[in-house]
This record gives structure tokens, sequence and C-alpha cells, in this order.
């Protein structure tokens, strides 16, 4: 099946409150198990890669954009987290289907203008844009600078922004934050509600990992539609495998890459089922 656009994986998630998972991929196994859980489950998904440590995506990009064109349901081929309009600009010219363009970090009028450049570029293509208003805070684990504190984004504000940048979801601030958490985090669903009421575009969750299950489902309840999973999920992975090393360490490399293909697509699915991610 084709590649499909963020717009298209995303559709009726907010009319009827499920969301589709976003998870980030930097190694062939765990690539299988993420398109292997979408097509034993007949769900749609978004695989989701960017400018983070990892392989040298020259070389697994073409891999990727080849085995997503080879599968039975929708898939969404993800930029995470662009730095700049010239990152984005990239991407789109690597084949991605979808990129986010992570201006949170500047002021609102110079985010609002380096998104609204992205978003001009990148719909010329026919490729669809995240935006990101509000700062998803840092944990010590965090692919961001730990010193960041998370700040919360306001209704107005983010109403304001996706009328001036034309963006096709919006990543928003209530709590959560990239990483593993040292203690539990306390979101503001009623902000979140806020933010819904005056948004159109399907709203996103980054720093998704540690939460409990139905701060999850209340999440969703309350108006997001799209939930990126990452740390835990590549935790709980690592941990399976360790468990096993004992055994592992008289096995081929090719079995260890299915033992953790076979992992990842467990938890992918159980992530499925917990968004209430709907069938294609």
């Amino acid at each position: 099946m084709p590649m499909v656009s963020l717009c298209e994986v995303l559709r009726n998630t907010r009319e009827q409150h499920f969301a589709v998972g976003a998870f980030d991929t930097m190694d062939h196994a765990f690539t299988e198990g993420i398109l292997q859980a979408a097509e034993e489950s007949r769900t749609p998904i978004i695989v989701a890669a960017g400018d983070f440590p990892g392989p040298d995506y020259s070389n697994f990009l073409p891999y990727l954009i080849d085995r997503i064109s080879r599968t039975t349901v929708p898939v969404c081929l993800h930029f995470d987290h662009g730095a700049s309009f010239e990152a984005c600009s990239r991407a789109i010219r690597a084949g991605y289907s979808s990129v986010m363009i992570d201006g949170s970090k500047l002021s609102f009028e110079k985010n609002i203008a380096e998104t609204r450049r992205v978003v001009e570029m990148a719909h010329a293509c026919g490729v669809t844009v995240e935006g990101e208003i509000g700062h998803v805070g840092a944990t010590k684990n965090s692919l961001e600078s730990a010193e960041d504190d998370t700040r919360y984004t306001e209704p107005k504000a983010a109403a304001e922004f996706v009328e001036k940048t034309g963006v096709d979801a919006l990543a928003v601030a209530i709590g959560t934050a990239h990483g593993t958490y040292k203690s539990a985090p306390e979101l503001d669903f009623k902000r979140l509600e806020e933010i819904r009421s005056q948004v159109s575009v399907p709203l996103v969750m980054h720093g998704a990992s540690g939460l409990s299950d139905e701060n999850m489902k209340q999440a969703i309840r309350s108006g997001m539609c799209k939930i990126n999973a990452f740390t835990n999920l590549t935790l709980k992975v690592s941990a399976q495998i360790g468990e096993e090393m004992h055994q592992l360490s008289k096995a081929m490399s090719h079995e260890i890459s299915l033992h953790m293909t076979e992992y990842a697509k467990d938890e992918v699915l159980r992530h499925i089922r917990l968004f209430g991610t709907q069938a294609v």
C-alpha cells in the first residue's frame, strides 16, 4: 500500500475518540515489529524517525520507505522533531509523507513564522505538517536538555497558532516530558479540553512513556488524536532481551533480531489496543 499522509491516518480520530500511535524506529528489527503489529491488527500506524542518534539514515531510509510501500495497511512516515526549515526540507526530499517542525523553543512569533514557512513548502509537495506550541519538558534521559521546564500550552495561543500557520496537527504541552519520569506527572486535562474546544486540527501528545493506562485513556477522551511512544516501549523490549541473554548468547544474530521484532510487535499491539485504534 502506498505511504499516506498524517491526515489520512488520523481521519475520524477526534469524532470517534481514538488515537493512532506514532512509534519511533532506528533499526530494521524494531521497524518490522511496528509494521507487523499494524498489519496483524489491521490498523493504521505512524512510523516516526528523525535527527537523533541512530544508524546512518541515508542507508536506513531507503529500506524504511520500501518496507512501508509493501504494507497492507495505511502507514505514515513521519519526520519527528525537525529542528529547522532546512531539516524538514531534507526530510521531504528523502521521502517522508509528514514532517514535524519543532519551533517550541522559539518565541511565539518566530515559531509561527518558521512553521508557516514549512507548511507552505510541505503542502506544495503534498506533505502534511505537525507543529508544536508550548514545550514538552525533558528528563535526564530525554533527547532534549534536562534543564528545560515544561511550558504549558495556552488554549487561545494554540487557536491563533493553527489559524496563522495552517498546520495539519498540533503537539501541545499539558504536563508530559520526554524520557523516563522520576515521579508520576500531573496532567492538566482541563487545559487539554479547552484547547480541544478551540482547535480543529488533531492534537498530539509527546512524552507519553511512563503514563498510566488511565492517563492515556483520559487524554484520548479529552482530545488527543496522535500519541508518540518510544522510551518505555524500547526499554521494555530491551529488558525482555536482557532476561533471555543467557540463552540468546548462544543464538545466531538473526535469531536475536527475530526475538526483538516479536517483543516490539507485542508492545506495539498493546499500545494499539490501549489507544483504541480502529481497524481499516
